[in-house]
């Protein structure tokens, strides 16, 4: 339902903003940067209520196509989406606490987290007359986690973000530098445990796009 949601409300942006003046246009978008995740796990079984917490740092290259609006004064609104699933981090670590047997914890924990489902909605706002502009947009996305625990699994989340940055635009081609900050992801494991998952994620990105 959620992305139906999403759909509809690009489009009727995108309808709105057909009824000005403007040379619409479909492209296809480079992009690289680094997300950064800050999350703490906390156990929730009655031998174990500990916290665990660990920053990550990824590296990622992707793709995204687009359609956008730009009008005669430089001002533009699209729509990007992101065909790729985006690594947000992922680790493993091993528990080998023997001394209760009760517990029955022991083992090899494997943690990993995809962004997938990617939409921004965003709009270009000319600073100046020289292809100067900045760049508000708004993110649409689901974390998928994969988790190994006994017993238990974690669901996907639906999350939103809010993207600021600056960007050129020459012709039909721009480049620009974004900064993007998400909600906090807040998972709690079904199937067998209670454990919980505490995260958030940010991004700098570096993207360079053509509309034809």
């Amino acid at each position: 339902m959620k992305n139906i949601i999403r759909i509809l409300f690009c489009s009727v942006l995108l309808v709105w903003s057909a009824n000005v003046k403007a040379d619409v246009q479909f492209g296809i978008g480079g992009q690289m940067g680094f997300v950064s995740t800050d999350g703490t796990e906390t156990e929730g079984t009655a031998a174990d209520t500990s916290n665990r917490s660990k920053s990550l740092e990824e590296f990622f290259v992707g793709a995204d196509i687009f359609i956008e609006n730009v009008f005669d004064n430089g001002f533009a609104v699209g729509v990007s989406y992101i065909p790729f699933d985006i690594e947000m981090g992922s680790g493993k670590r091993l528990d080998e606490d023997g001394s209760d047997a009760a517990e029955n914890d022991n083992g090899t924990r494997t943690a990993a987290a995809d962004l997938t489902d990617f939409y921004t909605v965003y709009g270009n706002v000319p600073l100046g007359s020289n292809g100067v502009y900045g760049l508000v947009g708004y993110h649409f996305a689901t974390v998928e986690p994969s988790v190994s625990l006994n017993n238990s699994t974690y669901g996907n989340e639906n999350v939103e973000g809010y993207q600021i940055g600056l960007g050129k635009r020459d012709g039909n081609a721009k480049i620009e530098l974004a900064y993007s900050d998400f909600e906090d992801i807040n998972l709690t494991a079904t199937g067998g445990g209670t454990n919980s998952v505490a995260a958030n994620a940010d991004a700098l990105t570096l993207r360079v796009s053509y509309g034809f």
